[in-house]
C-alpha cells in the first residue's frame, strides 16, 4: 500500500513542479518562489524560500549531484541556484525573451535544455552556463522535456501534441507528431537502458490533454538511426494527465491528473497498482525519491503530499530461503554481514584459533574475510606460514562455494563476483551489478558490458532500490 507520511502546505499558489535529489526536495509555485526541504525529515532549509523570479515558476530540477537547482519562469529566465547557500549562481536568459515553460538537466550534468512559449529550444553548457545551440520545436509552446539516461539525446513535447527527439547538435532525429490529441503535458525517460544485438532501447513516458499516459520505446541503432513506437496506452484516469515520473529503478511509473487522482503503475507490465486520492484539486506534479521509496505529488490545492510505498511489489520477487551458518548457536547472518566476533567464532570452529588475535587486531569482518588474497595475507596481515595461508584461503573458498549453493535467488548475486549484492545498481546494459564490481569493470574493461560484451553507451549507474529492498527482506527472513 501507499500512505501519506507528510503534507507540505507552505506555498501560497498552485504547486507546479517538484523534484528530489539524494538529500533535498524542491517545489516551485505560481507564487514566484521555490521551497527547499531536507528529504530525510522534510524540514525546510534555512535559506528557503528562494525568491528571484519575477513571475510564477513552472519547473525545477536538480543537477545529478544535487549541488545545483535549476528553475524556469514566465519571466523568460532559467535561474541556477546553489544548494549550499541558496544564492543565484547564474541567470540564463532565453533567446527571444519568451516565457520559459520547461527545463531539464542531463544525467551527466553537462547540459541543460530550456523550452519556451514561442516554440524555441535552448541548449546550454551547464558547467559554464553558456548558450550552446538553439532550435525550433514547432509553432506551439514547448511544455515538456527529458534527457535520455545516456545524456546523448533528449525529447521535447509541445501543446501541439508532438514529441520530438533531438541530439546534442540540435538535429531532430525522430518525431511523433500526433502523440497526444490536444497537446502533450509532460514526458520523462525511464532510467533503464535495454541492450540487445545491434539495438539499444530506451523507454519514454508521456502524458497529455487526451487523458492518456503512454509508454514509448525508442530504438537506437548503431548506424545512428532512431525509431520510436508506442508500447502501451494507459487510460486509468478520466481527465487530462498533467505529470508523470518513473522511479529511480524504472520499475514504477506515476501520473497526476485533472481528475485529482495519482496513479501508480508497474512500469514493466503496464499494470495499475494504486489510485491515490488525497488532493482537492488538479495534480500538477509528481516525482520519486532516488534514495528511498517515496513519491511526492503536488497540486493546485497548494499542497504537496509525500507518500511512502509499503508493499511487497516494491520489494521485488518472492523471497527464497538462503545461506545461513550455524556456530555456537543458530547464526543465520550472511557471511558478508558477519561482525569481527562472528569471524573469530568461525576461525575457532575451523581450527584456526592461532589467527584470532591477528584478525581482531586488523578488524577483519565478513566482507573483508571474503576478499582476502594471498597477497593481503602476507603483506597486510603478515601471516608468514605458506601452509597456514593456503589453509585459510581453502576455508574461505569453501564459504564462497556454500554461498553459491545455498539457495540464494540468482538475481540477488552480482553477475561479476557471484556474491550477494549489498549496493545493487543498474548499468547501461540493463543488468544489475554490485556497484563496486561494475565500477571496477568499467574502469578496466574499456566500457564493455560483462553480460553482452557490447559497448556501454554510458557509465551512469542507477541505484536498484527494488532489488536492494528485496535482498534486505530476504536477509531478514533468514534471521527469523
Amino acid at each position: 500500500m501507499m500512505s501519506v507520511i507528510c503534507t507540505l502546505q507552505d506555498h501560497r499558489d498552485d504547486v507546479n513542479w517538484c523534484a528530489f535529489s539524494g538529500q533535498l526536495f524542491a517545489t516551485c509555485s505560481g507564487d514566484k518562489t521555490l521551497r527547499i526541504y531536507n528529504s530525510h525529515d522534510f524540514s525546510e532549509r534555512p535559506f528557503s524560500p528562494l525568491s528571484g523570479h519575477g513571475y510564477g515558476v513552472h519547473c525545477c530540477c536538480f543537477s545529478t549531484c544535487g549541488q545545483f537547482l535549476a528553475s524556469c519562469s514566465t519571466d523568460a529566465t532559467v535561474l541556477i541556484w546553489s544548494m549550499d547557500t541558496g544564492h543565484i549562481e547564474a541567470v540564463l536568459e532565453h533567446p527571444g525573451r519568451s516565457p520559459v515553460r520547461i527545463c531539464a538537466i542531463s544525467s551527466d550534468s553537462a547540459h541543460l535544455v530550456s523550452g519556451a512559449s514561442d516554440g524555441t529550444i535552448a541548449l546550454w553548457d551547464f558547467p559554464s552556463k553558456q548558450l550552446r545551440r538553439t532550435g525550433a520545436g514547432g509553432d506551439s509552446t514547448v511544455v515538456a522535456c527529458s534527457f535520455s539516461p545516456c545524456s546523448q539525446v533528449f525529447v521535447t513535447g509541445s501543446t501541439y501534441g508532438d514529441l520530438r527527439l533531438w541530439n546534442l547538435d540540435m538535429k531532430q532525429l525522430e518525431a511523433e507528431k500526433n502523440a497526444h490529441d490536444l497537446g502533450v503535458t509532460c514526458c520523462t525517460f525511464s532510467p533503464i537502458i535495454l541492450s540487445g544485438g545491434q539495438v539499444v532501447q530506451f523507454h519514454l513516458a508521456s502524458c497529455g490533454q487526451d487523458s492518456h499516459l503512454k509508454i514509448w520505446a525508442i530504438d537506437s541503432f548503431y548506424t545512428g538511426v532512431y525509431k520510436m513506437h508506442l508500447v502501451h496506452t494507459l487510460t486509468a484516469q478520466s481527465a487530462p494527465v498533467l505529470s508523470c515520473a518513473y522511479s529511480s529503478d524504472g520499475q514504477l511509473l506515476a501520473s497526476g491528473s485533472v481528475d485529482k487522482t495519482v496513479t501508480v503503475y508497474d512500469a514493466n507490465n503496464a499494470v495499475l497498482l494504486y489510485t491515490l486520492n488525497r488532493h482537492e484539486r488538479y495534480v500538477t506534479a509528481c516525482c520519486f525519491s532516488p534514495a528511498s521509496r517515496l513519491l511526492a505529488t503536488g497540486s493546485m490545492d497548494k499542497s504537496v503530499n509525500i507518500w511512502r510505498l509499503e508493499d511487497e511489489h516494491s520489494e521485488g520477487p518472492a523471497l527464497s530461503p538462503g545461506y545461513g551458518k550455524t556456530s555456537a548457536g543458530p547464526l543465520t547472518l550472511l557471511v558478508s554481514d558477519w561482525s569481527e566476533q562472528d569471524v573469530s567464532s568461525w576461525l575457532l570452529e575451523e581450527g584456526l584459533e592461532g589467527l584470532v588475535d591477528k584478525f581482531r587486531a586488523n578488524n577483519i569482518d565478513g566482507t573483508e574475510l571474503l576478499s582476502l588474497t594471498k597477497e593481503t595475507l602476507a603483506s597486510e596481515l603478515h601471516i608468514e606460514s605458506v601452509g597456514l595461508r593456503n589453509k585459510l584461503l581453502r576455508k574461505v573458498e569453501e564459504l564462497k562455494n556454500e554461498l553459491d549453493c545455498s539457495g540464494i535467488p540468482d538475481e540477488f548475486l552480482c553477475p561479476i563476483t557471484r556474491e550477494l549484492m549489498r549496493d545493487p545498481v543498474i548499468a547501461a546494459d540493463g543488468y544489475s551489478y554490485e556497484r563496486e564490481a561494475i565500477a571496477s569493470w568499467i574502469h578496466t574493461k574499456n566500457r564493455s558490458s560483462p553480460m553482452t560484451n557490447l559497448p556501454l553507451l554510458t557509465t551512469l549507474l542507477t541505484p536498484n532500490h527494488s532489488l536492494r529492498m528485496a535482498i534486505s527482506r530476504w536477509k531478514t527472513s533468514r534471521a527469523t
